[in-house]
This record gives structure tokens, C-alpha cells and sequence, in this order.
């Protein structure tokens, strides 16, 4: 109950920062601020996901390979 509790407070507070926030402090609105984050982020994200799928679809032909070695050793041994 109580991480439910600080989950929703977190969750109470963040809005209102991107909402309202930083005006105060910094003379500009939190979202500004987040899509500054976001421009700097999604390249990365994407990029990560890039190099994710990559290796994925590597991994994937290097077991097609060995599944198409061990099916040519079983049809000799045969």
C-alpha cells in the first residue's frame, strides 16, 4: 500500500512539474524542458533499437547456420 501511495505521488508530482514546474525556477515551462529531453533521446533510442534488431537477426543466421550443419550430418550419417 505504501509504494502504491508513493507511486501515485511521484507520478501527482511529475505532471505538475512538466506542467507547471520549473517556471519558478528556471523562467520556462517543464515542457520545454521535456522535449528538449526527448530530441536528445529518441536518436539514442532508435539507434539503440537499431543495434538490438542487428544482433537479433545475427543471432538468428548464425543458428540458421548451425541447424543447416547438423541437418547435412545427420543425412550422411543415414
Amino acid at each position: 500500500m505504501g509504494k502504491l501511495i508513493v507511486g501515485i505521488i511521484l507520478v501527482v508530482a511529475s505532471a505538475w512539474w512538466i506542467l507547471k514546474g520549473s517556471l519558478s525556477v528556471l523562467g520556462r515551462s517543464g515542457i520545454a524542458d521535456l522535449i528538449t529531453i526527448l530530441n536528445g533521446a529518441i536518436p539514442v533510442i532508435v539507434f539503440l533499437l537499431g543495434i538490438f534488431i542487428v544482433w537479433l537477426e545475427l543471432d538468428e543466421l548464425k543458428i540458421e547456420k548451425e541447424l543447416a550443419k547438423e541437418e547435412r550430418k545427420t543425412k550422411r550419417k543415414k
